[in-house]
């Protein structure tokens, strides 16, 4: 993971990395704190499957605050406390990181029977790719997350 400092756009200027297993997956922000996860059975030869949580307070000096155990991670977005998490056939998962050092204790919402593979999360409304269809759920109650409409995508027969 990269930190770059874009104060000139025209210019990034990197201030700091933090390294882990090789992994091509993704990384999202919020306040003091980086969420990466980590996940097997990919072409960046992964395996291990976790959600790292790096301390990036001092963005000079990452640091890892806490690893979790997950099952399959792929995609993942955060707004405000609300984390989500696409687990592949393992479906989504919706946690609370209000307390960074219980985020496994705080599953606010398990969606096990989805193939959940990216998320967006936009003023309440989540767009999820699963891998048959696009998804659209309500968040502004994260522990019930209705679903709004569904998109089914079929992939054509050979």
């Amino acid at each position: 993971m990269h930190i770059f400092d874009n104060t000139n756009p025209l210019e990034p200027r990197h201030l700091s990395s933090f390294m882990h297993f090789t992994a091509c997956d993704p990384v999202v922000v919020n306040d003091d704190y980086a969420f990466v996860t980590l996940r097997s059975g990919n072409i960046c030869d992964g395996f291990v499957n976790q959600l790292d949580v790096v301390d990036i307070r001092d963005l000079n000096n990452p640091t890892l605050e806490k690893t979790y155990p997950m099952d399959n991670p792929h995609g993942l977005g955060i707004d405000r406390d609300n984390l989500f998490l696409c687990e592949g056939e393992f479906g989504l998962k919706v946690f609370n990181t209000e307390d960074v050092q219980k985020i496994s204790d705080n599953l606010i919402k398990h969606i096990g029977d989805i193939h959940a593979y990216d998320v967006i999360p936009f003023q309440n409304n989540l767009i999820m790719v699963g891998q048959d269809g696009l998804y659209q759920f309500d968040y502004s109650d994260p522990a019930a997350l209705p679903l709004l409409s569904h998109i089914p995508v079929v992939t054509p027969s050979e």
